[in-house]
């Protein structure tokens, strides 16, 4: 079955994410009718006319349920997408993240985003030397659901440049892992301060965007200028209400060059070229 989106302009958009906002917001973008019977075909379509849908686990998900499964915290099934908990500023593993709200919660669960240049530039300004630290590579844990690749860490900068290009990729929580893990690289002191001034810098919010998707909107991130975060929110105690989003993984035609530092995680650097994603069975 083919999908109709009147509303979509593939170049317009492609260009705001890639060379504009990195935002993309589109109100009231699925009828009705196909939230209730066929969301994930729809959003799956509309994803393949965008870019290349990447496997978000090894089972091969290309559009990922986003609901809380009530997992005890430090639970390693526990990703921040199956979980009601507040997350902190991060990226994802592809070019550009896609939400769909199929339902809202009953409270929270509010979107924030921020502009990872201007969190680069603010801290360049204030502290060089956290700025220039944050350049640095970084050990990132392998993530539990990773379990197709066969290297425990990888290296990469936080921030860094490629022809021009900025680039900016960031999961503490995978860094964290990694300097508890014996057999990963320590951080240094300054690399630790480097990433906890990062954090409080997100936190300003004179230079956060917020908003509450509803069910029918759609959203696409560009995860190299933009990062971005969900508020803790609570169900409804009904289960055919809990809070129910589905995400995309994106690969971009248009995409940009890469630090070589990215190679091992995402697959490629080179600009237009298929990259990220998780390995699948």
């Amino acid at each position: 079955m083919s999908y109709n989106f009147p509303w979509l302009s593939v170049a317009p958009l492609r260009n705001e994410l890639e060379n504009k906002s990195g935002i993309y917001f589109e109100a009231n973008a699925f009828q009705e009718s196909l939230l209730l019977q066929e969301p994930k075909a729809c959003f799956l379509e509309l994803a393949r006319k965008i870019g290349h849908p990447l496997s978000q686990s090894v089972h091969n998900e290309l559009v990922l349920d986003v609901i809380d499964h009530g997992f005890s915290k430090g639970d390693q099934r526990a990703r921040g997408p199956h979980s009601n908990r507040k997350l902190g500023f991060h990226t994802d593993r592809c070019d550009v993240i896609g939400f769909l709200c199929l339902r809202a919660a009953a409270t929270g669960g509010e979107n924030q985003i921020v502009n990872s240049k201007e969190v680069a530039q603010i801290i360049q300004k204030e502290r060089k030397d956290l700025y220039e630290a944050l350049c640095s590579p970084f050990p990132y844990k392998r993530h539990v659901m990773d379990s197709k690749n066969p290297k425990p860490f990888c290296m990469q900068p936080i921030f860094s440049s490629q022809e021009g290009f900025f680039a900016c990729s960031y999961l503490r929580v995978l860094i964290d892992r990694a300097d508890q893990d014996p057999d990963c690289p320590d951080l240094s002191k300054i690399q630790k301060e480097s990433l906890d001034f990062m954090d409080c810098v997100c936190e300003r919010e004179e230079i956060q965007t917020r908003f509450r998707l509803e069910p029918g909107n759609v959203l696409f991130l560009n995860n190299w200028t933009t990062l971005h975060r969900r508020t803790a929110f609570t169900d409804f105690p009904e289960k055919d209400r809990q809070r129910h989003f589905l995400r995309v993984w994106l690969s971009m035609p248009n995409n940009r060059p890469l630090d070589p530092a990215f190679k091992e995680n995402f697959g490629s650097v080179e600009a237009g070229k298929i990259r990220g994603g998780i390995r699948a069975n």
